[in-house]
């Protein structure tokens, strides 16, 4: 192993990829002068966007495109290019965040090909950080600090248990992470399994390709078109005017305004949720329930078993299938992490709550920061810049933290009130409102 306990850091800071919100970190540390590396394992920046173009599993596949509109996805201090469309897909996504991390002058602090294997704490003198490059090399530095950016989309969570009679299923099985394109599937027989923001688009573009697409559904979301009243639902949660409504306005306004766009969900074959808009996290798709009303799409309810060739459903019917498509979503998993971390390994089979002060700072542990940690309803970039250049006035010494007792009711005060709306839903502590958590943020800094 190269380097050593006595070896004074190279840099200040270690900032761990270089996506979105690994990208807005070094930015954010760059413009106010503070030494960094940004470590990335991938070829090249650009984080899950790039990955449908460069063939790499992950979750992203080849569909892709922007939720949110370019305005409130693209950085601050530098525009999507006006060309682009209201909605990008991802290799314009991809090569725009390259062309960020150009324009900023990041390229020569960020490491490509370089994977995190451990970071542990180093006493009172930060952070051991070993990293493992394209030649399998293992290194071992020293940084004060260090800021995990490297997304919360990296482990496969499948049904546990799977179905009754998966193993002995004839088609395939395979979770959203390994799915590419639609035309893989080319005149088979699939079902698609969850409604999230995966299922649906991948249930929309195989219907282009397969012979008979199912899409199997155990419980009702909430799908929000991308625009409602010819604007984009990014930008109405950014507008003044939304965000002087009271919560409860607000989710009234939602929940008339998606009966005037689209209707019932029931009207389509799916069920209703059983919870009101913005207790869960809602779907946001222009294309499944047009291509339900098509015929593309089957609705189906969840799958009971798996016989031969065969996928049975709770309503009693069954059909034949291909490919079984698992859109179930993701385990957050930072394995490079000491055990007991916030967001680390340890937290147990369920993952349990994600304790982050301002859902960014690990209170018992010094020096630790995750941006982009966040689920919001709305565009991510904006909070996840304002997180950047949080950090990046703490680690300056601009901006200083309170006592952890102090950071730890924080915590328990927002988990209780996530609880209260969300329930204890996996992934619920890191969902946040784009407007009140931005304005917080703005706060924070400004104290």
């Amino acid at each position: 192993m190269d380097g050593s306990h006595d070896v004074p850091p190279a840099a200040t800071v270690c900032v761990i990829g270089a996506g979105l919100s690994g990208l807005a970190s070094a930015h954010a540390l760059a413009v106010r002068g503070v030494d960094f590396v940004c470590l990335e394992r991938s070829p090249d920046v650009g984080g899950i966007w790039r990955q449908p173009g460069a063939g790499e599993r992950g979750p992203a596949y080849r569909s892709l495109h922007l939720n949110s509109a370019k305005q409130l996805t693209g950085y601050a201090d530098f525009p999507m290019p006006d060309e682009l469309p209201l909605y990008p897909r991802h290799s314009d996504v991809a090569a725009y965040l390259r062309s960020f991390a150009e324009w900023a002058g990041l390229l020569p602090r960020i490491e490509l090909r370089t994977e995190v294997v451990s970071v542990r704490q180093a006493g009172d003198a930060g952070w051991t950080v070993v990293s493992r490059d394209a030649r399998g090399v293992e290194t071992e530095r020293r940084f004060a600090q260090v800021i995990v950016a490297s997304g919360h989309n990296t482990e496969a969570a499948l049904p546990d248990p799977l179905p009754t009679g998966s193993e002995s299923f004839a088609g395939t099985i395979l979770h959203s992470m390994d799915y590419q394109d639609g035309s893989d599937f080319a005149g088979q027989r699939v079902v698609v399994v969850g409604m999230g923001a995966s299922g649906v688009d991948i249930a929309a573009d195989l219907s282009r390709h397969a012979a008979r697409t199912m899409l199997s559904v155990r419980r009702g979301l909430h799908v929000v078109p991308k625009q409602l009243f010819g604007t984009s639902v990014d930008l109405i949660a950014d507008a003044p005017w939304w965000n002087e409504m009271s919560f409860a306005e607000q989710r009234r306004f939602v929940e008339q305004a998606l009966l005037v766009a689209r209707g019932r969900l029931s009207d389509y074959g799916l069920p209703e949720p059983d919870h009101p808009v913005f207790s869960s996290a809602v779907t946001i798709s222009d294309e499944i329930l047009s291509r339900i009303r098509h015929g593309g799409v089957i609705p189906k309810p969840a799958i009971a078993a798996l016989d031969g060739g065969r996928v049975s459903f709770t309503d009693g019917t069954s059909e034949e299938a291909d490919a079984v498509v698992f859109c179930t979503g993701f385990r957050m998993a930072f394995p490079f992490l000491p055990a007991g971390c916030p967001a680390g390994p340890g937290r147990g089979a369920g993952q349990g709550a994600v304790e982050l002060y301002r859902r960014v700072v690990a209170a018992d542990r010094p020096g630790l920061y995750f941006v982009g940690l966040i689920r919001p309803v709305g565009s991510i970039t904006r909070l996840v810049e304002a997180q950047a250049r949080w950090v990046a006035r703490i680690v300056d010494g601009d901006v200083a933290l309170p006592p952890a007792d102090v950071m730890r009711k924080e915590i328990s005060a927002y988990l209780s009130r996530i609880e209260e709306r969300y329930g204890r839903t996996e992934g619920a502590s890191i969902q946040v409102d784009v407007g009140p958590y931005l304005r917080e943020l703005r706060e924070l800094q400004d104290a």
